[in-house]
């Protein structure tokens, strides 16, 4: 159980640094296309973290309502998240400039 906790938090460290990479350069740019790349993988890390951080509540902990409510909208907004990140990544990698 300890290697499993171990496993869960370094994918959220490593998940949120990804995140917060993508995030300063995503703000730091001024191209159009380079941003919506940098938001697009921004958003993919940021709901694979929030699917790490629904399987760890759903995992480590005693289940009761709120845990199971709260692992449920992480896993819902984790989903999205990964699934709008990916439509624009490959909407924004299809519009490369040559």
């Amino acid at each position: 159980m300890i290697w499993v906790q171990a496993l869960l938090s370094a994918a959220i460290l490593v998940s949120l640094l990804f995140t917060v990479v993508y995030s300063f350069r995503y703000r730091r740019r001024t191209d159009p296309r380079e941003r919506g790349l940098y938001a697009a993988r921004m958003n993919m890390w940021m709901g694979g973290m929030l699917i790490v951080m629904a399987i760890a509540q759903f995992s480590l902990f005693d289940m009761n309502s709120t845990r199971l409510v709260l692992g449920a909208v992480f896993l819902l907004l984790g989903l999205f998240n990964l699934f709008a990140g990916m439509r624009n990544h490959k909407l924004y990698e299809q519009n490369k400039q040559p």
